[in-house]
């Protein structure tokens, strides 16, 4: 395989991109339910359905964007004008989001219904080509694994500066008005990711062409995008990279899910929830920018394991801690977040791998379905986990804004970090089928390009006896 190193710059450039989507992404998941329950005035059931119902709508979207964004063709490639069409829509509809207009509560649910779902829509439409960018500024396996590490620590960034930052400028903005607080804040956060996406835009460039077959065809477009997408089933390795996903996904969202409930409930320090959310993602930076410099001496493969050993025993060592132990117990989740963050952007970098093995055994290249693929399967994750974590707290009898039981209190402090032990013990049994090591994509690669160059060009082949 040839080597194309990426300068620094351009790295930070995609980096970006993720900042701009967590920035945003990230006051959804943090923030969103709160301000439908708490300043909008949705009912808790109805905003739970909500969020569950949306979540699932626009993992049905992913495939038709995936499919839309591998038959683009402009001059600026395949995934480039997605960030440069979709970033002002993202921040409008963000704000919308965020914005409580004078409606009876019929209304205001609709209402929550179509900005959120219009949001997520124009989510899924930058995202996906975003990501699969990422699969064709270069083909060195080493380098793509860089790349997704400056992406994920600068997404870490941004969900960092949210954790710290939204309450603190909804204070500051509403001045005691929570509601038009949250849409300031939001209309300040998303300039911010718009004018990220625009960098985003200018700093990268597409160097792996679109292959010949995969000109645009709008003949059977929806049967095509179809063809495509259960296409990828039929990708063993992906399949594998889709699955660990998903179980990676549930993790994280039933800990975030719950981590209020551990800090407030079992430590009785409501005030260091702030804390268990942003000093693990800031471990979780050192994590993804730990992945950039030990690529480059241990295979992707087994970096992945050692993350994932390092994870269970890290949430497995969280079990016998006492109430009064609070900072050993903040020190392990930074810890967990810290090896969690290393093997993250190693599965982002994995999924161009398995298109590109895909593509070796005469298949067609799908950069952008693959991802939109993947991109599912972490939705349907984040789904999962979330409700998985609302159903447990339901079954260990937990009440709201109320001193819990001995057995909800165990049952808090399993949902936080047995959870997190059974979900990775599941992936590293996915796991073990996957084959593309750093050494069989290298063979791999070189047995293509040796049969390349061996087959004649149309030129050069004799001419047919009359």
């Amino acid at each position: 395989m040839q080597s194309s190193a990426i300068s620094i710059r351009e790295k930070i450039g995609y980096g970006l991109g993720d900042t701009a989507s967590n920035i945003v992404f990230q006051v959804v998941i943090n923030f969103l339910l709160v301000f439908y329950t708490d300043v909008f005035g949705i009912s808790a059931a109805a905003a739970g359905t909500l969020l569950l119902v949306v979540r699932i709508f626009d993992g049905i979207t992913d495939p038709l964007v995936g499919g839309m964004a591998d038959r683009t063709r402009s001059r600026w490639g395949r995934y480039r004008p997605y960030l440069l069409l979709m970033a002002l829509p993202y921040a409008g509809l963000a704000v919308l989001a965020f914005t409580t207009p004078d409606l009876g509560d019929n209304g205001k649910l609709v209402y929550a219904y179509i900005t959120y779902t219009l949001l997520m829509t124009v989510y899924t439409a930058i995202n996906i080509p975003y990501s699969a960018l990422g699969g064709v500024i270069t083909e060195d396996t080493t380098e793509r694994a860089s790349i997704q590490s400056y992406r994920f620590a600068m997404a870490m960034v941004g969900g960092a500066l949210v954790s710290a930052l939204t309450l603190p400028l909804v204070n500051l903005l509403g001045q005691g008005d929570k509601a038009f607080g949250y849409q300031m804040a939001m209309a300040v956060m998303a300039a911010i990711a718009a004018l990220c996406f625009f960098i985003c835009f200018w700093s990268t460039r597409e160097r792996v062409k679109p292959e010949a077959d995969a000109q645009t065809d709008n003949t059977g477009l929806v049967k095509n995008f179809a063809g495509d997408f259960f296409n990828l089933f039929r990708n063993s390795q992906w399949a594998i990279i889709a699955a660990a996903t998903f179980f990676l996904l549930v993790l994280v969202a039933m800990r975030g899910a719950v981590t209020p409930f551990y800090v407030t409930y079992y430590f009785q320090s409501e005030s260091l929830v702030s804390m268990f959310v942003t000093l693990p993602m800031l471990a979780g930076v050192a994590g993804a920018v730990s992945t950039n410099f030990l690529t480059k001496r241990f295979c992707k493969v087994r970096l992945f394991n050692w993350s994932m050993i390092g994870v269970v025993v890290t949430h497995a060592a969280l079990l016998p801690l006492g109430r009064d132990q609070v900072y050993l117990a903040l020190a392990l989740a930074m810890a967990a977040n810290y090896v969690h963050m290393i093997a993250i952007p190693l599965v982002f970098s994995m999924v161009p791998d398995t298109v590109d093995w895909f593509a070796r055994r005469g298949h067609p290249k799908k950069m952008a379905m693959a991802y939109s693929g993947h991109l599912m399967a972490l939705k349907l994750g984040l789904a999962f986990g979330g409700a998985s974590a609302g159903w447990l707290l339901g079954y260990f009898d937990y009440v709201p804004n109320a001193e819990q039981s001995e057995r909800t209190l165990t049952g808090i402090v399993l949902i936080f970090a047995a959870g997190p032990v059974i979900c990775t013990l599941i992936t590293m049994a996915i796991f073990r089928r996957y084959r593309l090591t750093n050494a069989c994509i290298a063979d791999g690669a070189q047995t293509a390009q040796a049969a390349e160059l061996s087959t004649p060009s149309p030129k050069a082949a004799p001419a047919a006896s009359s």
